[in-house]
């Protein structure tokens, strides 16, 4: 009998970015967050990700299986949340500092408000 090296995949064959957080939860550990696929959108993560609902992040990646890509795309990330904090002139919520940090190396640019 003929054994085939293909194998089925768990992930969706759909042709989108997907965005996936990994998270810190602490004593527990650190863990890519479940998410559902529709959720999974750049936007969708963003405003997860200010409105508190990441323990700790760590990282984002985003990855798109139909084009066979994947890259860490932490640092536009952290610039966004910076600047979309910057634009609504509030601080960065206290979950999301470190990640800001980390992957803005410090360096701010501030965002002007058009009016």
């Amino acid at each position: 009998m003929r054994r085939s090296a293909w194998t089925p995949s768990i992930v969706p064959s759909t042709d989108q970015i997907v965005y996936l957080v990994a998270d810190d939860f602490g004593p527990i550990g650190k863990a890519w967050r479940e998410a559902n696929l529709k959720t999974t959108d750049l936007e969708t993560v963003i405003r997860g990700m200010l409105a508190g609902e990441y323990a700790s992040p760590i990282r984002v990646i985003g990855f798109n299986t139909a084009e066979r890509w994947s890259e860490d795309v932490s640092e536009d990330i952290a610039h966004e949340i910076q600047r979309r904090c910057d634009l609504q002139q509030i601080e960065i919520p206290a979950a999301l500092e470190a990640f800001v940090d980390r992957h803005t190396g410090g360096r701010r640019q501030l965002t002007l408000r058009l009016a």
